[in-house]
């Protein structure tokens, strides 16, 4: 894709869906080089699919452009089409079919020859471990085994850049890891677009987070980026029921929820607040603070529930 690294650019891009009257991207901009892994976090419904569908040439914007290594993903679908792949999030094997199969006839219609694509198909389940089932039915397969043959099927193609859909959502936390590792191989090679609501995943295996709530891009950077959009190094957390009165916090700021509470502060300050949660016997959890704190920082911040500094708000 040339001598430069390639770009994943978006440009006030909108979508509007008409029969719903909802607006499922606001204006998103964002410039990213495609190397390594970038994921995409969000809640579900805050436009993640969209987003990918938009970027794969599935669906049209309402308004603005994007552009992956200069090419217009509206103007130029069969161009680009050439230089991506996608799982889509509701993306299924065909239970009648076995992983070669699904691997050879995606290659078939993306134009390779019957040879090249049963050799490529072979490749690429044996990469991801799936060399004993490559003749075995989808439907006698795991669910794990089942996104693997999915993965597979798009790493056979070569395409130079990856669009994956919340690929590990239902599977058990072991066949999570297993495809965390293969992706973090694959991504050596080649670009991953990745969307999950799983926080822990885009923890362990991004190199670069976005945080899209309500349509809008409202975070964007290294996980050490996000932290320092925080401004505390700590975190808190003091689970409901029974839940003490929130302490006065001098220095840090309080986010309330339905489980409780969490307090992102200082080491200073978290070890005054837990002297006084341990003499109250109430539990709590102190730890550096993690992207879920920066999550639900960053959300709660553009929904505009308070947080924020106790001191501060009292005296306005």
């Amino acid at each position: 894709m040339g001598g430069s690294t390639p770009v994943i650019s978006c440009d006030h891009l909108t979508k509007i869906y008409e029969k719903q009257k909802r607006k499922a991207l606001d204006s998103v901009t964002f410039s990213i080089p495609s190397t390594g892994i970038f994921v995409l976090i969000g809640r579900n419904g805050s436009g993640k699919t969209t987003l990918v569908r938009i970027l794969a040439t599935e669906l049209e914007p309402t308004s603005g452009s994007a552009r992956i290594d200069g090419i217009d993903v509206v103007k130029e679908p069969d161009k680009l089409r050439e230089k991506i792949a996608i799982v889509p999030q509701e993306a299924r094997t065909a239970p009648w079919m076995t992983p070669l199969q699904t691997a050879s006839s995606y290659l078939l219609w993306r134009g390779f020859g019957y040879r090249e694509a049963k050799q490529r198909a072979l490749k690429a389940l044996r990469r991801l471990g799936l060399g004993g089932s490559v003749n075995t039915l989808n439907r006698k397969l795991s669910g794990g085994m089942r996104r693997k043959v999915l993965v597979a099927t798009i790493l056979a193609s070569e395409a130079e850049i990856f669009f994956l859909d919340e690929p590990t959502t239902g599977l058990d936390p072991i066949s999570r890891m297993e495809l965390w590792g293969f992706l973090e191989q694959i991504s050596k090679e080649r670009f991953i677009f990745l969307t999950t609501h799983y926080l822990d995943e885009a923890e362990g295996l991004a190199d670069q987070i976005g945080v899209l709530d309500h349509g809008r891009l409202i975070r964007l950077g290294t996980l050490d980026q996000l932290r320092e959009s925080v401004s505390y190094n700590y975190s808190m957390k003091i689970p409901a029921n029974p839940a003490p009165p929130i302490p006065k916090v001098r220095d840090g700021e309080v986010i309330t929820g339905k489980d409780g509470y969490r307090i992102l502060t200082t080491e200073d300050e978290a070890f005054k607040i837990a002297s006084e949660l341990t003499k109250g016997g109430y539990r709590f959890s102190i730890n550096p603070v993690s992207l879920d704190d920066i999550f639900f920082y960053a959300v709660n911040q553009e929904e505009g529930k308070p947080v924020g500094n106790q001191e501060e708000e009292e005296a306005q």
